[in-house]
């Protein structure tokens, strides 16, 4: 019995050692994006080619307006061409649909291919950084995700931003 007490004692030691060297460090990753002068060109880039699928849309929308005007007046029309009329209605609102859901398609593929170079960025200047200092463990520092926040944490946001020259 005695002896699988000190067994136990001798592989717990060895570890509360070790883990009093531990050095845990939390960035805040949102904070040095903002500050970064490519997600200002990304954002701008993202905001013209949205500005081009809006204009896009209103002229898809005005012409739905026209489809939808001409099967109002068409009430009294022949059943044939009322039937066209909405036919193509009804087919013009399946292509409207498609060009939402592919601009949607598009900006979301645009605002990855923009933003991985800086989340790339942050994430080898962290590593650096983290390396020269002997941090052993950094975590993104999120308010929802951080419950408790005290030494030896760091916040090394600082000098990441540092690092990144900003």
């Amino acid at each position: 019995m005695i002896k699988k007490i000190l067994l136990a004692v001798a592989l717990i030691f060895p570890m509360l050692a070790s883990a009093q060297t531990l050095k845990v460090g939390l960035v805040d990753v949102n904070s040095i994006i903002s500050l970064m002068p490519d997600t200002q060109q990304a954002q701008n880039k993202l905001a013209e080619v949205s500005k081009r699928y809006e204009d896009e849309y209103a002229k898809l929308g005005e012409e739905m307006k026209r489809l939808y005007d001409e099967v109002q007046k068409g009430e009294n029309e022949l059943p044939a061409i009322r039937e066209r009329k909405l036919n193509d209605l009804q087919a013009f609102q399946a292509k409207v649909q498609q060009f939402e859901q592919t601009a949607q398609q598009d900006l979301a593929n645009q605002q990855q291919q923009l933003m991985m170079p800086i989340y790339q960025k942050v994430q080898q200047a962290v590593t650096a950084y983290s390396q020269e200092n002997g941090f052993n463990f950094v975590q993104v520092k999120e308010d929802q995700l951080v419950l408790y926040f005290a030494d030896p944490v760091v916040d090394i946001t600082n000098g990441v931003k540092a690092k990144l020259g900003l």
